[in-house]
């Protein structure tokens, strides 16, 4: 998997360095590309892999593969905002807001949600009907139905005397977390205008794996090996998946979920087995 990952990590951050090389080197241009670097890249290696399955080359999966990693990282940078998480350290490196400074991390989080619908409505991304369904799934996965909407669960969640139940993490985490999953593993499908239903239950089970292992690694983990704080939500009395279900508990579920995400692929046989790898990867992962 490691391998595979590496790959598509080249390959999407080349592509990145050429989108962002006309954006000269002012502050944001600058941020832009402090913020876009590093990471697992997994969600452009669920659209790399659901591309093959379906059929669709690399060369234009990698636009919608940029696209989502360009998204995934405008989202970062909000999130680590000081009225947001706070936080001080991203994939090894500082955020962009102490780095720089609240106005320019700002800034360059919205410079990256639109270089992502400029990078997916590329032509060479598809057909104008594909390219279409394609920014206008994202829009949804990212929007006040998705992400934005799991981010301000996940704040008010925050909030003294909040206790979510189980049901209630799930659903947030499914937007803030999984609906970008979806729509990365969906993308392939919607590329080659062939039914996205069973990459989406794929996703959606994985997604839900990814995030409780990310709380397992708040628990267990360290930060030089996150590459970020770990320890934060059980100082600040949030409710995870951990502290409901117990760690063992927590770890149990994730494994039953990336079974329920292999059995989404069954329809595909073995030509889906890289995105078996990636269920199985998100959740043994050290960050």
């Amino acid at each position: 998997m490691e391998a595979e990952l590496d790959a598509a990590r080249a390959a999407v951050e080349a592509h990145l360095d050429r989108a962002l090389a006309p954006f000269g080197g002012h502050d944001i241009a600058a941020a832009m590309r402090h913020a876009a670097t590093g990471g697992k890249r997994l969600r452009a290696c669920l659209v790399l892999a659901s591309a093959r399955l379906h059929g669709v080359p690399d060369h234009q999966a990698i636009w919608p593969a940029c696209a989502i990693e360009a998204l995934h990282a405008y989202s970062l940078v909000h999130d680590d905002l000081p009225c947001m998480d706070d936080d001080d350290a991203r994939r090894g490196q500082p955020t962009v807001h102490v780095k720089w400074d609240e106005m320019t991390a700002v800034l360059t989080g919205d410079a990256l949600q639109a270089l992502a619908f400029e990078l997916v409505t590329h032509p060479e991304a598809g057909s104008g009907e594909v390219r279409a369904g394609l920014a206008r799934s994202l829009a949804q996965a990212a929007g006040g139905q998705g992400m934005v909407l799991g981010q301000a669960l996940d704040m008010a969640a925050e909030r003294p005397g909040a206790a979510l139940n189980l049901e209630q993490i799930t659903a947030l985490q499914r937007g803030k977390t999984g609906a970008l999953f979806e729509w990365s593993a969906a993308a392939g499908a919607r590329m080659a205008e062939a039914d996205p239903a069973p990459l989406i239950r794929y996703a959606a089970a994985m997604g839900q794996a990814f995030q409780i292992h990310d709380d397992v690694i708040d628990v267990t983990g360290d930060a030089e090996a996150a590459g970020k704080a770990v320890g934060k939500d059980a100082a600040k009395g949030k409710a995870t998946f951990v502290s409901l279900l117990g760690l063992e508990g927590a770890r149990a579920r994730a494994a039953a979920l990336v079974d329920e995400a292999e059995d989404a692929l069954s329809g595909y046989g073995s030509a889906a087995d890289p995105l078996r790898r990636i269920a199985r990867f998100a959740i043994s992962r050290k960050s």
